[in-house]
């Protein structure tokens, strides 16, 4: 795309119609007539009223996906046809690229340069990928004795209802959506009610594309309504859901209280990034270590929010990471020339703040930031800020933030890096700094980790899975393994 400059970006702002319908059987839905505001946190300002769904939305956004799945003839098309619609909805959502970003950014503060070569670059690829893989899987024929004939195959789980959060809205729902409709099932989308806009812009470019009505039908609303009576609803065979550990606790007990559906979930983080002396550039890790934890100004799961840097190269590494804070550009996430834009409403922020407020009670030094920002133009920004003497035990060093603030701990020695590192209920990912190929190999196997960067941080593609260990979660997004998810294993014995 040429570039676009702030002027530009803030006319088309004025002229986006954004709609806050539900999109149901291939629909938009008003819905019952209850809504809430979605409010940009760039500036305080209301983007759209948005219909708030409750229990009678879900139930009939799940009895579409079920007469869908049930009778028509999405799981039943051959799947290069699927693939195809697949790939149709990627082109759609390539041309409408610099609005999809644009909503992206005005709905979640981050900047709308990040939210179009980032953002929907990831969410036209996923597309893409699962379009392309749609017709490449086999089912298998184990060998057995001349008299019988075994057959091993896969089919579509069912209704899939799929629950994402705000920080990366159309991203993480193509996670979730795309290789489930390349299995052949059918889907209830409910997006964070902070992000709601994107995602029914994608059910739309869906319907548009070709898929049929109840395939894919999003609802508004707020999780402990909406989000629970998705949970809960008997006709939802899979439930996959990313956000908060605590939130996914709640899932599994909605499963439990229900019907038993299988749960996916991705969840919290509070990624360990370690750079050892032998690192090959210590420049480069941290200015990696600074993007890392400023990029998506840290509403990330896997921001690397705990460096663990040896006390041989700790003054210089930090000292690094404190200087790029100081010179990142915040402000405006429509102005390109922005690095860093706002947090994604008041009450998180000032959840962020509150953290910060227990950094320093706790002891923790505080090296630069801290501050709200720009309060005057009503949107909801924080300065970088960064820690340093961080005690393993501070909640600093346990806690996931969400948010732009980096825990600075020293070690001595190999093992107690990998103590640290591992010492968290969290297990979603950590990053490696070393030259040593041994090392690297060693620390990658001690780390529990679902994802290792090794001299990067947060590279990949959607040939590798995603997901977690421990209170991180289970099963994976990405790569031909995330239609394990979404797929039903059936044997199929044949005496002859």
């Amino acid at each position: 795309m040429p570039a676009v400059t702030h002027e530009e970006w803030l006319r088309r702002a004025k002229s986006l119609h954004l709609s806050g319908a539900h999109h149901i059987d291939g629909a938009d839905e008003p819905g019952g007539g209850a809504a809430f505001a979605a409010v940009s946190p760039r500036d305080g300002q209301v983007l759209a009223q948005v219909a708030d769904g409750g229990a009678a939305e879900v139930d009939a956004a799940v009895a579409a996906a079920r007469r869908a799945f049930d009778t028509g003839p999405w799981p039943r098309l051959a799947p290069a046809e699927r693939g195809r619609v697949l790939l149709r909805i990627a082109d759609l959502l390539q041309e409408r690229r610099a609005e999809l970003a644009l909503t992206v950014s005005l709905e979640m503060g981050k900047p709308v340069t990040d939210a179009h070569d980032i953002e929907l670059r990831a969410a036209v690829n996923t597309f893409r990928w699962y379009g392309q893989l749609a017709d490449k899987l086999t089912d298998e024929s184990p060998h057995t004795a001349p008299d019988a004939l075994a057959l091993v195959t896969r089919e579509p789980a069912g209704v899939v209802g799929a629950v994402v959060p705000w920080n990366f809205p159309l991203t993480l729902a193509g996670w979730k959506v795309a290789p489930a409709l390349a299995a052949g099932c059918t889907v209830v989308l409910k997006p964070s009610e902070n992000s709601p806009l994107s995602a029914l812009t994608l059910a739309r470019v869906a319907t548009e594309a070709g898929l049929p009505p109840g395939v894919l039908n999003v609802v508004n609303g707020e999780g402990p309504v909406a989000g629970r009576a998705l949970g809960l609803h008997p006709d939802v065979d899979v439930l996959a859901f990313t956000g908060s550990t605590a939130v996914g606790r709640h899932f599994l007990h909605y499963a439990a209280d229900s019907n038993l559906k299988r749960v996916w979930l991705e969840l919290g983080g509070k990624s360990p990034n370690i750079v050892l002396p032998d690192a090959p550039d210590l420049d480069r890790a941290a200015a990696t270590a600074a993007w890392g934890i400023f990029f998506n100004q840290g509403e990330m799961c896997t921001a690397p929010s705990r460096l663990l840097v040896h006390s041989s190269v700790a003054d210089r590494v930090t000292e690094a990471v404190v200087r790029q804070a100081r010179e990142l550009r915040i402000g405006d996430p429509l102005d390109p020339a922005t690095e860093m834009g706002a947090l994604v409403g008041e009450a998180h922020l000032g959840r962020v703040l509150g953290h910060i407020g227990t950094g320093r009670e706790e002891g923790a030094r505080l090296l630069t930031g801290g501050e709200r920002i720009l309060a005057e133009t009503g949107g909801t920004y924080l300065e970088p800020t960064v820690f340093d003497g961080v005690a393993p035990t501070m909640r600093l060093a346990r806690e996931e933030i969400f948010g732009p603030v980096l825990s600075v701990l020293a070690f001595d020695d190999l093992d107690e890096a990998v103590r640290l590192a591992n010492a968290t209920e969290y297990g979603l990912a950590a990053g490696l700094w070393t030259s040593d190929l041994s090392t690297a190999h060693r620390v990658s196997r001690a780390l529990k980790a679902g994802t290792v960067w090794v001299n990067c941080y947060e590279e990949g593609d959607l040939t590798v899975p995603f997901g977690g260990m421990k209170q991180s979660g289970n099963g994976r997004d990405k790569s031909a393994h995330a239609l394990e998810k979404y797929t039903e294993l059936k044997t199929t014995w044949i005496q002859l």
